[in-house]
């Protein structure tokens, strides 16, 4: 009798399986992270005696926006799909009558009547359909019961001191990776998985991440009190802080907003003071706070009651004490004023020379580009080669050729001019 059985629920569950199904995810909530795939079945559907986790080969499996499908058969991942729209599962081990190729199906299905056999009549496989929710997952608050240490550097002043904020608001993460979440979180779910199961720990592993996410920000040189208006370089910051835990696991941070952030009034007054004594450092601005001190200390000195001549001579006395006029210090902040810039230009070297490419020169010959060293304006070549500048060659003592008295002139070349340069050579007229 276990046989007879064995074998009625053989063929009667291959012939069940044999449908072509449709696997659907309804609208997720937002609190629901993955879900396992539904066959649809209505009292219409003759495909009502089928295994839930069988699915048969030709199914259709839609897919829609915001989510991403994965098939798992005995535990491995088998087929993804991220884009909307409809997807034919054609390489399933379950085969069924009504897809592909009828003689080839009807033997699979036999193959198949004789693996079940031998498992009492019961599918040895599993295979299961999940959903992923890869929309944005909002409305996560947090807020720091503790100060949060917030390292303020202003590189215009030299100023870099650690102070501690406190900070409260709201982010969203997303699952970038369901592959790796489903490896790492929601793998063999029964019905669905929710963010109530993670979102505690997240908010946790954030809080302690947002102490070194701020050091990275304010390596930008931004102020504390300025972060609201840098959401997208604090989540960058976080994803490159939480890349250990939350990447690994397919998360990252995708919004981060910042209601407030506030410091300590003692750290506020610690950077007012420390800006004000830079500032002061120098003397033109301490020139400037000084007469303005001034001019407040004559208002005040006009207005004495015992009159303005003891009002002034208090002013002269703590002068007299050695205090700085404003006079002294703008002295100073002129003294300390950077000398102007040399020009760009060098002037050229005793007895160099400057080539059209711009070298500076001092033999015969650009050590650039090779050009020879111009002539002078009033050299003169002699018959024997060398150029001279005065009235007899050095070389062989021939004098310097003189212009005719018609204003015409022999060039060294021989040719005949009358204008300031040699028509056939170029020479200049000496």
């Amino acid at each position: 009798m276990g046989l007879l059985k064995a074998g009625l629920g053989a063929a009667t569950g291959v012939l069940a399986d044999s449908w072509r199904d449709f696997f659907y995810c309804d609208s997720m909530d937002a609190n629901v992270l993955v879900v396992k795939g539904r066959k649809r079945v209505s009292d219409r559907s003759s495909n009502v005696s089928g295994e839930q986790n069988i699915i048969s080969n030709g199914s259709i499996i839609a897919v829609n926006e915001g989510q991403a499908m994965m098939i798992v058969e005995n535990g491995a991942v088998v087929e993804f799909c991220a884009e909307p729209g409809e997807f034919v599962y054609d390489t399933s081990s379950e085969p069924s009558i009504f897809y592909g190729d009828l003689k080839s199906t009807i033997l699979d299905t036999f193959t198949q009547l004789g693996e079940r056999f031998t498992f009492g009549g019961s599918p040895g496989k599993d295979q299961r359909i999940y959903y992923f929710n890869t929309k944005e997952i909002v409305g996560n608050k947090y807020g720091t019961q503790q100060p949060v240490p917030f390292r303020v550097v202003d590189r215009n002043i030299g100023l870099d001191v650690d102070i501690a904020v406190r900070c409260n608001g709201e982010y969203s993460y997303k699952i970038a990776n369901p592959m790796l979440f489903y490896k790492e979180l929601a793998g063999n779910i029964g019905d669905k998985f929710t963010r109530d199961k993670i979102d505690s720990q997240l908010k946790s592993e954030l809080l302690t991440a947002l102490q070194p996410a701020f050091a990275r920000i304010s390596e930008l040189g931004i102020r504390y009190s300025a972060v609201p208006g840098h959401t997208k370089e604090m989540a960058e910051a976080l994803n490159q802080e939480l890349s250990s835990t939350w990447a690994r696991r397919g998360i990252v941070v995708a919004a981060f907003g910042m209601n407030s952030i506030s410091a300590r009034p003692e750290d506020e007054q610690l950077i007012k003071n420390l800006q004000q004594a830079a500032v002061l450092s120098r003397p033109d601005m301490a020139g400037g706070f000084t007469a303005a001190a001034a001019g407040d200390a004559m208002r005040a000195a006009a207005a004495n009651d015992a009159g303005a001549a003891v009002g002034f001579m208090g002013m002269g006395m703590a002068n007299a004490m050695g205090g700085s006029s404003a006079a002294t210090m703008f002295a100073q902040a002129q003294q300390q004023a950077p000398a102007p810039a040399a020009s760009a230009v060098a002037a050229p070297a005793a007895g160099g020379w400057t080539c059209t490419c711009g070298a500076q020169n001092t033999g015969k010959f650009c050590t650039e580009c090779g050009s020879p060293q111009p002539a002078p304006a009033d050299s003169w070549t002699c018959a024997c080669g060398s150029v001279n500048t005065g009235k007899f060659c050095p070389e062989c003592g021939t004098p310097r050729p003189a212009a005719a008295p018609d204003g015409t002139w022999t060039c060294t070349c021989g040719a005949q001019n009358t204008g300031k340069f040699c028509t056939e050579c170029g020479t200049p007229r000496a």
